[in-house]
């Protein structure tokens, strides 16, 4: 796998410019973990400026249009996202396949679009538990990101994964570490069958179900996860910097 534990901090619709201490104090703290690769993904309207605040971690995007440029009102584009500082974008998560209706085919164009301008892209793939309480869990995981996968010669430098079990993110039930490396060996798989064995032992992937400072450690610690996407817990300094050590920590074991 790629050296160093990759965590990154989805803040979702959260976010003023009152929170830029959050990721000042984050930004900070980052350059004393520089075994881990630290990131955040704000709201748009704090992309550029979390970028100017930002010394040590990266910043990225939560999501952007497929298209150019043109008449869409109210939508962003991957190179405007470009240009206000992000350098990553996180395509395909759960909420936007559930709440906004988006299908592979769509995830699969906005991926497109974001490599063209220069993104590097973070694409989320997981189940409901229905699905995995079928007994289809795996089969759909590996049809999601089959339909999105894009082809390119070197996949490290612009793809990483992110897992996120829909049925153990706030639901109280949650991935043991046996579901999780099962979930992530049979993605790996893929991704070796993609982009052969040697490419893909580069490309990251990610944990996204509820990581907290009190589980980074164990999870992180699990085979084949190269570091979290992390919701909730990214809002605060203190608690996304607790998965950071986390990750640190599982590093050094």
């Amino acid at each position: 796998m790629a050296e160093r534990p990759y965590i990154v901090g989805n803040w979702k619709m959260n976010g003023t410019r009152a929170m830029l201490s959050e990721a000042r104090a984050i930004d900070r703290a980052a350059q004393r973990y520089m075994k881990v690769e630290v990131a955040v993904a704000p709201p748009y309207t704090l992309i550029h400026a979390v970028h100017k605040e930002a010394e040590q971690i990266g910043v990225g995007a939560q999501d952007c249009h497929p298209g150019a440029e043109g008449a869409h009102t109210g939508d962003i584009n991957a190179s405007m996202i470009a240009d206000a500082g992000a350098k990553f974008v996180i395509l395909g998560h759960s909420e936007r396949r559930q709440d906004h209706g988006e299908t592979d085919e769509l995830i699969n164009a906005k991926i497109e679009s974001a490599l063209d301008a220069g993104l590097r892209v973070i694409l989320c793939c997981g189940e409901t538990l229905e699905t995995r309480d079928a007994g289809e869990a795996e089969a759909f995981v590996l049809a999601q990101l089959k339909a999105a996968l894009p082809a390119f010669q070197d996949p490290a430098e612009r793809l990483t994964i992110a897992y996120e079990p829909i049925w153990a993110i706030g639901t109280g039930r949650t991935a043991t570490p046996d579901d999780i490396a099962a979930m992530h060996g049979a993605i790996r798989g893929l991704l070796d069958e993609t982009y052969g064995a040697e490419a893909s032992a580069q490309v990251r992937i990610l944990y996204g179900g509820s990581v907290k400072p009190d589980n980074a450690r164990e999870i992180l610690a699990t085979p084949e996860v190269g570091g979290a996407l992390v919701g909730g817990a990214s809002l605060s300094a203190e608690n996304f910097l607790g998965i950071v050590v986390g990750a640190s920590e599982a590093e050094e074991v």
